[in-house]
This record gives C-alpha cells, sequence and structure tokens, in this order.
C-alpha cells in the first residue's frame, strides 16, 4: 500500500500524520517507508533527528542522477536511511530539492518516483508519502506514485474551501495519470470536541457527504513534545489519548483499504 498525504494548505498536520501513521504501522510489524518530498524537511527530522543537509544520501541526490545518465546509477535502496525505530525507514528530504523542481519538471521526470516505488515492490509493505503545501512537481509525483491520498484537514473554514480544488486535483490525476489512486478520506486533525466551530465544520463535510474518517485526532501540546524528542507518539507516550486516536485511525484504514 502507497499512501500519499497531501494538503495544499500548510500547517494542516500533513507531517505529523505521516510519521505517526508510519510509526504504528512499522510497531505492528509491517515493513513501512516513509518518503519525504518536502524541502522543509519535517518528517525527515521528526524520524531521524536530524536534517536531511546532514545526510550523506537523500531523495535530492536520488533526483539528481535522473537528470544524469550514469552507467552505473545507485539503486533506489540506496537513498534510504534506517530510522531509530524498527522496520521503519526513510527516503529524507533535502533543502536542494526546492532548486531540482524546475529541472525536473522540463525534463518531465514526473513518473521517477513511481519507477522507483516499482523497484521497490516486495521491500516493504507500506509507504507513506509526505508532501509539499503546493500541487507542483513533487506532489504531483506522489499522486502518480500511489494506491491512495489522506487529506488532512485542521478544522478552519479556510480548509473548508480549499478542500473542493484540492478533490478536483486529485481526480484529474487520477483521470490523466493513475486510475488506480483513490481518496482514502479526510483526517480531522487539531480538533477540539468542546468548540462549536470544529463541530460544525466537521458535520458540513459529512452532510456533503465527504468522506470524514474516525476517530478524529485531538488537539494536544503533547504533540509539540513529540516533535522536540523526534519520536513519534506511539514511542513517546503510547497509553496518551492521541497516541491512541492514531492507532485507531491506522487500524480503521488497515481494516477498510488493507495494510
Amino acid at each position: 500500500m502507497r499512501r500519499v498525504v497531501f494538503n495544499q494548505k500548510g500547517g494542516v498536520g500533513k507531517s505529523t500524520i505521516t510519521c505517526n501513521l508510519a510509526a504504528i504501522s512499522a510497531q505492528q510489524g509491517k515493513r513501512t517507508l516513509v518518503i519525504d518530498l518536502d524541502p522543509q524537511g519535517n518528517s525527515t527530522q521528526y524520524l531521524l533527528g536530524v536534517s536531511g543537509d546532514s545526510l550523506d544520501s537523500t531523495l535530492a541526490d536520488f533526483f539528481d542522477q535522473t537528470l544524469n545518465f550514469k552507467l552505473n546509477p545507485k539503486a533506489t535502496g540506496d537513498f534510504i536511511v534506517a530510522s531509530p525505530f524498527d522496520g521503519l525507514h526513510v527516503m529524507p528530504s533535502h533543502p536542494q530539492l526546492e532548486e531540482l523542481q524546475s529541472k525536473l519538471e522540463s525534463r518531465y521526470k514526473i513518473y521517477k518516483l513511481r519507477d522507483a516505488l516499482d523497484e521497490l515492490a516486495g521491500d516493504y509493505d507500506c509507504v507513506y508519502i509526505d508532501t509539499p503545501p503546493a500541487l507542483n512537481f513533487y506532489t504531483r509525483s506522489a499522486l502518480i506514485a500511489a494506491n491512495a491520498c489522506l487529506i488532512p484537514f485542521d478544522c478552519d473554514d479556510f480548509s473548508r474551501r480549499a478542500l473542493y480544488s484540492l478533490l478536483e486535483n486529485v481526480e484529474e490525476i487520477k483521470a490523466d495519470h493513475n486510475r488506480d489512486l483513490r481518496v482514502e478520506g479526510i483526517v480531522v486533525n487539531q480538533f477540539q470536541a468542546r468548540a462549536s466551530l470544529p463541530q460544525k465544520v466537521v458535520q458540513e463535510l459529512i452532510d456533503e457527504g465527504l468522506p470524514v474518517l474516525e476517530p478524529y485526532l485531538s488537539a494536544s501540546v503533547k504533540i509539540k513534545e513529540s516533535h522536540e524528542q523526534a519520536k513519534p507518539m506511539i514511542h513517546l507516550e503510547p497509553k496518551h489519548k492521541l497516541a491512541q486516536e492514531f492507532v485507531s485511525l491506522h487500524d480503521n484504514l488497515a481494516r477498510k483499504y488493507g495494510a
């Protein structure tokens, strides 16, 4: 299963959701890979505790290789780094991804990520792809390479308005490039159960027939501690309410859609 976590709006929790679901997959015995396509590198920092510019092999090196033909290119696995958590590996980000983007786009390297994941078929049970907060080359590459798309939603009216164009963009990529792509659902993040506005906005999504997933992920200061210590919630404090919500979300997705 290849899942891309995507929203064109920043600050909605893409990296947090990506890394926590991936950590649970690995903890449950699945061979799991996280691909961090965001030049900011939040997932890389979260899972490895270091930034991509301190690593020898990153996604910038992988994509740069696609621009420069070599008789003996590195295998995709050479760009993967083991995390401190058993069964969890990362293709780390690098700030250089930003400057590579225009070259990759102009030379139509949009299918290279899909080809790389095909090369890794059988090595991993689950692949989670973190994306930049924009519909750019990297996000399109991820949507073309993935089976499924999760959409983080932070209970904000601006996020709600952006949902419709986001869903249209995903459907366009499905029609043009990836017939197998499906939207698994909307992940409600930073939910405040006692506040009226989040409840109202989420209920409106449900009433409109949009695929809102359960459980909703609670707002918690504990997630900041999780980021700071570079430990997903299942490793930092597995009995915490938010950790258990991530587990329930992961398990619901696994029951409904597979790995």
